[in-house]
C-alpha cells in the first residue's frame, strides 16, 4: 500500500501551518512509503495500518506515524517510494545528512526488508535521486530496488489520467498541461526499465528479490460470522441444533397445519442451511429482526428472495407463507451455486438507525461496520465531465447524452450506444478533433471510480474489530467510518454483509396506527388485516392509489383501472410487469385475464406454472418451474440455468440449450415442443422478475392500500408528516386531499399541532414543518394555549404569554406568512408587520407580571389590564402574494394553487406532467404548464441575460433554462408567481430533467392561441335534456370559430361524435360549462 508516514512527529497532530508566497498557509504533514505484505502478518498489519491512518490520523491523508509503524512493522517490505518519499524530498531539497537520518530510522524499523529506489520519469527532479540513492546504498547498506511511478497503465492515457485529475477542477487549466510534467508514469515494460536502470548495480536483481520474499496466500473460503450466542438454559449444544429448535418452534406457531407437504419443505430447507453452515446466519439475522419488533420498530415483510424460505418465515425473518405463494427457496439458496444468503431487511426509515444500534451493543460497536460504495463514471456522466474539461458547450454534449438509452436501470456503455442507436451515427463519422477527444478519453475513463462513499444500507458484522478482517477508512463529506472493501468483496471474503434498508413506507403505515388509535380508539395490527378486502381492491380498481406503495405512477392507475385486482397475486404480477421490458406484455395479460383474448399452453405440463399469470411468463421463479417439469432438472439446477439465461453467454447456453431439450424428450416432451419451450423461456429469462419480492412488496402496496381504504384521513396525514422534506410529494398528496374531499386545515396557533394529525376527519397542519418552526416552538404554542385555557386572540395575546427566545421572530414569520394566524385579529400583513412591536410587547407584560408576582401582593396578574397597541394600517395582500409567501414559508402551496384556476389548460395542453417521469417518453417539443417559484438571471458570454427558473405544477417541479436569445423576446412573462405555458426540450440530468425553453405564453392566453377544437365530456346517467339544452344556450351566446366536438360516456362506453358548432373560447363560456357539467368536462384539443 501506498502509506503517508508523519516521520517527524505524532499522527493526531495537525501540524504547524507554513506561509505560502500568496498569502495562503498549508501545509504537507506526511511522505510517502510502499509497503508490501510478506506473509499473512504483514497482510494484518497493512490492514491496521491503514484503518489506523483513516481512524486516527486523518489530515487531508490518512496518516501514521513511526510509533504505529514500529508496533506493525511485522511481515512488511518497505520502499522509500517517490520524490514525496521522507529520503527522496531531503535529497530534493539538498539536504544530503536529513536524507541519510531518515533512511537509517526506516533501516532500523524494516531491517534487510527497507529498500531504497531509483526512479528517472526523465523529470529534472529525478537527478539529485538519482545522484544521492546510490551514495546513500553504499554507505549504509541498504539495497537499491528500480522502480516506476505507476498512475496508468498505457504511456498514451496521460492525458486521459490529467482529464481524470481535472474533473473536479473548476478553474478551466488546460488538460495538455500535465499536473505531474511528464508523460512517463506508466507501467513500463521489462526491457524500458533494464535500458533505464541498467547500469545501477543491483537495483533490477533486487526487485526479484522482494518478489521471492512475498510468501502470501489469502484463504477467503471460510466464513467469518460472529458467535450467535446459545441462551444457558436450551437444550442445544450447537448452533444447527439451537437453529433447528427455533425454526421447529416458529413453525408450530405460525402455520395452523404442518401437512406432510409443509414437513417435507421445512426438512429440505433445514438441511440444506444446516450442510452449507448457515445456521449461524439465519440466527444472528432472526434474533436482530425480532428485537427490533419487540422495541416497536416496524420491519418489512420481506425483500428479494429471502421470502422464498418457509425457515425465514418460521423464525420471523420475513412475513410471507411462501407455500401460498409458490415460491422458491431455491431462489434464494440454491446448494449447487454455494453462494452466502442475502436476507436484505426493511425497517422504518426513521428507526433503521436504532436496529443497527442494537446489533452494536450485541456484537460490540468495534465488530460492526457501514461499507463503502464506489460511484462509478457511466457513460453520460463521463462524458459531461470530460467535456467540461475539453471546453465543449453543454448543447453539443447534450446532443449526445440524450440519445443514449437505459436498459433494465442500467445506462448503455458508449460503445454499446454508439453502436446501436442511429441517432448517434454522426458521432462515429464526425471529423471534429474535439468531438474525436471526446469519445477517445471518454472511452478511456468510463467505468472508472469518481468517488466513495457510504453505502445506503451495507452492514458488516464480524466476530471481533472490523480492522482484524479488513481496512476501515473514511467516505462521504461526514467522513463516516466505511469499510475499503465494498459489499461483493466482503461477500468474497467470507464475512457476513447485510442491507439495513430504510422504507418510508413502513413509517408512513406505522404513523397511520398511531393516528388511527388516537382518532377512533381502534388498536389494528397490520399483519392481521384481511387480505380479500372489497373496499380495498375497489381502491385499486379506481386507480386511486397516490401514495399507495409502488402502486403511484400514473401509467399504473391506468393498467389498475384496466387490471381490476382481487387478489394479492394480482397485485405481484402487475407488480413484476411494469417494468421495462414486461410491460410490453402488460396489455396481452389484461386481454387474457379478462377473456377478450384466448390462449393455447405449448404443452399441458405448462398449465399448473402458468395458470396464475395467464400463459405469460411472469416471474423467475416460472422459469426454474418449468425447467423442473418439463426437463426434469433439479430446482437448484434450474436455477443455474435461470441465471445462465440472464448472463447471455452463448457457449453456456448452446450446452444449455442441448441438455434442456434431450432432457425433455427423456421426459416424453416431443422435441419440437421442447425447442418452443426453451426459446420461449429464453426470450422471459431476463425479463422475469423475482417473485419472492414482488409478493412481499405487493403486501406492503396492499397494506397502504388497506389504510387508505378504511382510514384515509389518518393515512394521508401520515404520508404529509413523512413526505413533508419533498416539496413536490408534498404538492401531489395535497392535490390528492382535495380530489378525495379531505379537507386541509391551514396552520392555527390556536389549534397547534407538531406533526400532521386528524381532527373530525379533517387533516390538521404539523406546524413543525413552516419554516424556521421547530418542535420546540410548536410546543411552546402548545404548551402556552394549554396553560391559558382558551384561544388566542391577537399576535400581542400570543407574545404576551410564550417565551419569545423560544418562538422568535423568524418562528413568528412564518407562522404569519403560513396563515397559521389567520384566527387572530388583523390580516396577515398587519400581523407581519407588528412582529417586533408584539414581541417587546410581550417581554413588557411578562415582566409585569413577574415583579407583580414577587412583590408583597403577588398574584394580581389577573386583574391586570393591559391595553394593546392598535395593529399598522397597511394594505392586506393580494391573494397571489399570499399564496406565494406562503410557498416561502411551507414549501407548498396550501390555502390553493395559482394553477387551479388554470387545471383544464393544465389537463389539455401540457404533454408533460413535472412529477411524471413516465410523461418524459418524448423528450423534443414538450409542453409544461406551471408557476414560477424561483428566477435568476445571468449574463452570457455574448454580455446578455439568459434565465434560469423552477417551474412547479400539480405533480412536481423541474428546472427550466432560457438562452438569451429567447429570454429577450420572453422576459416580459417569466416572474415569480407568473403562470405559463413552456414549450422546449427536456433533458436528463441524473435523477432529474431540466426543460431548456425556446417559448412562453402566459396561460391566460394559451387557450386561444393553441386550442383548434374544443371537446366537451358527457355522460348519459347524469347529463339529461335540459343539461343539453342549457349547453345549447350557451353555445348560441358564445358563437366563434372553434369547433365543438362531444365524447359520450354511455354505460362504460366511449363514443365520439362531431358538431357543426362553432363557439368564441371566452372566459364566461369556460366557466358556464364547467357549472353546468362539473370541473373535468372539458378539453382542448391543440391537433
Amino acid at each position: 500500500m501506498e502509506a503517508y508516514v508523519v516521520m517527524h512527529g505524532s499522527r493526531f497532530s495537525r501540524g504547524e501551518n507554513v506561509a505560502r508566497g500568496n498569502g495562503r498557509k498549508k501545509s504537507k504533514h506526511y511522505n510517502h512509503l510502499v509497503l508490501l505484505a510478506k506473509n499473512k502478518a504483514g497482510y494484518n498489519n497493512l490492514v491496521k495500518l491503514s484503518t489506523i491512518g483513516f481512524t486516527e490520523g486523518f489530515y487531508y491523508k490518512p496518516r501514521v506515524d513511526l510509533e504505529v509503524l514500529r508496533k506493525r512493522s511485522e511481515g512488511l517490505v518497505c520502499t522509500s517510494a517517490c520524490l514525496a518519499g521522507p529520503v527522496s524530498a531531503a535529497l530534493l531539497a539538498g539536504d544530503y545528512e536529513k536524507a541519510r537520518n531518515e533512511a537509517i530510522t526506516l533501516k532500523e524499523i524494516f531491517g534487510d526488508d527497507f529498500y531504497l529506489e531509483l526512479q528517472d520519469h526523465g523529470l529534472e527532479k529525478d537527478l539529485p535521486i538519482l545522484k544521492g540513492m546510490p551514495k546513500l546504498s553504499k554507505e549504509l547498506g541498504i539495497k537499491l530496488i528500480a522502480t516506476n511511478d505507476i498512475h496508468y497503465i498505457e504511456k498514451e492515457h496521460a492525458l486521459a489520467h490529467n482529464i481524470l485529475l481535472l474533473l473536479s477542477d473548476k478553474s478551466g487549466k488546460d488538460y495538455r498541461d500535465l499536473r505531474y510534467g511528464t508523460d512517463q508514469i506508466y507501467f513500463k515494460s521489462e526491457e524500458e526499465m533494464k535500458k533505464l536502470f541498467g547500469k545501477y548495480s543491483g537495483a533490477i536483481e533486487n526487485t526479484l528479490e522482494i518478489a521471492e520474499k512475498i510468501d502470501l496466500n489469502l484463504d477467503f473460503e471460510k466464513f467469518h460470522y460472529p458467535l450467535f450466542p446459545i441462551p444457558k438454559d436450551s437444550k442445544a449444544e450447537n448452533l444447527d441444533e439451537y437453529f433447528e429448535i427455533l425454526a421447529r418452534e416458529g413453525l408450530e406457531k405460525r402455520v395452523e397445519r404442518i401437512s406432510a407437504e409443509v414437513e417435507e419443505r421445512f426438512e429440505y430447507e433445514t438441511g440444506v442451511i444446516k450442510s452449507m453452515g448457515y445456521s449461524g446466519y439465519f440466527l444472528i439475522v432472526q434474533d436482530f429482526i425480532n428485537a427490533a419488533k419487540k422495541q416497536g420498530i416496524p420491519v418489512g415483510p420481506g425483500r428479494g428472495s429471502a421470502a422464498g424460505s418457509l425457515v425465514a418465515y418460521a423464525l420471523g425473518i420475513t412475513n410471507v407463507n411462501p407455500l401460498d405463494y409458490d415460491l422458491l427457496f431455491e431462489r434464494f439458496l440454491n446448494p449447487a451455486r454455494g453462494s452466502m444468503p442475502d436476507i436484505d431487511v426493511d425497517f422504518a426509515d426513521d428507526q433503521r438507525g436504532e436496529a443497527i444500534e442494537y446489533v452494536k451493543h450485541k456484537y460490540g460497536e468495534e465488530s460492526v461496520s457501514q461499507i463503502v460504495t464506489f460511484n462509478r463514471l457511466s457513460s453520460k456522466a463521463v462524458l459531461r465531465d470530460v467535456a467540461r474539461v475539453l471546453q465543449i458547450p453543454i448543447p453539443v454534449v447534450n446532443s449526445i447524452t440524450k440519445w443514449i438509452p437505459s436498459k433494465f436501470g442500467r445506462v448503455y456503455t458508449l460503445d454499446q450506444a454508439l453502436k446501436e442507436v442511429p441517432e448517434l451515427k454522426w458521432v462515429n463519422k464526425s471529423d471534429d478533433p474535439k468531438i474525436q477527444d471526446l469519445i477517445k478519453y471518454s472511452k478511456i475513463l468510463e467505468g472508472m471510480n469518481r468517488n466513495a462513499s457510504k453505502h445506503a444500507a451495507g452492514v458488516v458484522i464480524t466476530p471481533g474489530p472490523v480492522s482484524d478482517y479488513v481496512p476501515l477508512s473514511k467516505a462521504g463529506s461526514n467522513g463516516d467510518i466505511v469499510t475499503q472493501f465494498n459489499m461483493k468483496q466482503l461477500d468474497s471474503s467470507g464475512l457476513l454483509k447485510m442491507d439495513f434498508l430504510g422504507l418510508r413506507t413502513l413509517s408512513i403505515i406505522r404513523d397511520t396506527l398511531k393516528l388511527v388509535k388516537e382518532n377512533r380508539d381502534i388498536d389494528l395490527n397490520i399483519e392481521n388485516i384481511p387480505l380479500d378486502d372489497k373496499k380495498t381492491f375497489k381502491l385499486f380498481s379506481k386507480g386511486q392509489t397516490t401514495a399507495v406503495f409502488q402502486f403511484e405512477s400514473a401509467p399504473m392507475r391506468e393498467y389498475l383501472k384496466k387490471l381490476k385486482p382481487t387478489s394479492v397475486k394480482d397485485l405481484s404480477a402487475m407488480n413484476a410487469l411494469y417494468r421495462p421490458g414486461p410491460m410490453d406484455y402488460i396489455d396481452e395479460f389484461l386481454a387474457r385475464k379478462h377473456g377478450k383474448k384466448t390462449f393455447e399452453y405449448l404443452h399441458p405440463i405448462l398449465e399448473p406454472i402458468l395458470k396464475e399469470t395467464y400463459g405469460i411468463i411472469v416471474y423467475q421463479e416460472q422459469v426454474i418451474q418449468i425447467a423442473n417439469k418439463v426437463a426434469g432438472m433439479t430446482l437448484a439446477e434450474a436455477d443455474i440455468l435461470r441465471r445462465a439465461m440472464g448472463k447471455k453467454d452463448k457457449n453456456v447456453m448452446r450446452e444449455q440449450r442441448i441438455k434442456f431439450i434431450d432432457s425433455a424428450v427423456k421426459n416424453k416432451i416431443p422435441k419440437k415442443v421442447a425447442k418452443s419451450i426453451f426459446d420461449n423461456i429464453e426470450q422471459f429469462a431476463n425479463y422475469g422478475f423475482n417473485k419472492s419480492h414482488a409478493v412481499a412488496y405487493s403486501l406492503v402496496a396492499y397494506q397502504t392500500a388497506y389504510l387508505k381504504a378504511h382510514f384515509l384521513p389518518e393515512f394521508l396525514a401520515a404520508n404529509l408528516t413523512n413526505e413533508f422534506g419533498n416539496p413536490d410529494k408534498v404538492t401531489t398528496l395535497l392535490e390528492d386531499c382535495r380530489k378525495l374531499k379531505v379537507k386541509v386545515l391551514t396552520p392555527d396557533v390556536n389549534n397547534p399541532s407538531v406533526t400532521f394529525t386528524v381532527n373530525e376527519s379533517k387533516i390538521v397542519f404539523g406546524m413543525s414543518a413552516i419554516k424556521n418552526v421547530g418542535v420546540n416552538a410548536v410546543k411552546e404554542i402548545e404548551r402556552a394555549r394549554s396553560e391559558l385555557g382558551r384561544d388566542f386572540k391577537s399576535i400581542f395575546d400570543l407574545c404576551s404569554n410564550m417565551d419569545t427566545r423560544v418562538v422568535n421572530k423568524r418562528a413568528l414569520e412564518g407562522l404569519v406568512l403560513a396563515g397559521a394566524m389567520d384566527s387572530l385579529t388583523g390580516t396577515r400583513a398587519q400581523n407581519f408587520a407588528v412582529i417586533e412591536n408584539a414581541i417587546s410587547f410581550g417581554n413588557k407584560v411578562r415582566d409585569v407580571i413577574v415583579s407583580h408576582s414577587t412583590s408583597l401582593f403577588g398574584g394580581v396578574e389577573n386583574s391586570l389590564d393591559v391595553s394593546e397597541p392598535p395593529l399598522p394600517e397597511v394594505p392586506a395582500w393580494s391573494s397571489k402574494e399570499k399564496l406565494a409567501k406562503e410557498r416561502i414559508a411551507l414549501g407548498v402551496y396550501l390555502s390553493d394553487h395559482p394553477l387551479r384556476k388554470f387545471r383544464s389548460e393544465y389537463d389539455s395542453l401540457a404533454s408533460v406532467h413535472l412529477g411524471e417521469p413516465e410523461t418524459f417518453r418524448n423528450t423534443e417539443n414538450v409542453r409544461a404548464c406551471g408557476v414560477v417559484t424561483e428566477l435568476r438571471t445571468r449574463i452570457d458570454k455574448s454580455g446578455r441575460k439568459m434565465a434560469f427558473f423552477k417551474l412547479d405544477d400539480f405533480s412536481g417541479s423541474c428546472e427550466c433554462l432560457m438562452f438569451s436569445k429567447a429570454f429577450q423576446e420572453y422576459e416580459e412573462f417569466i416572474s415569480t408567481e407568473s403562470t405559463l405555458l413552456v414549450k422546449g426540450r427536456l433533458e436528463s440530468s441524473g435523477d432529474a430533467v431540466k426543460l431548456n425553453a425556446d417559448e412562453v405564453i402566459p396561460l391566460e392566453e394559451a387557450r386561444i392561441k393553441l386550442t383548434k377544437k374544443l371537446l366537451i365530456y358527457l355522460n348519459s346517467s347524469s347529463h339529461d335534456i335540459p343539461t343539453i339544452d342549457s349547453l345549447m344556450n350557451l353555445f348560441e351566446l358564445n358563437e366563434g370559430n372553434i369547433p365543438v366536438f362531444l365524447s359520450v360516456n354511455s354505460e362504460g362506453k366511449k363514443r365520439d361524435f362531431s358538431t357543426d358548432i362553432k363557439v368564441n373560447l371566452t372566459t364566461n363560456l369556460i366557466k358556464s360549462i364547467q357549472k353546468v357539467l362539473g370541473n373535468n368536462s372539458i378539453r382542448y384539443i391543440t391537433m
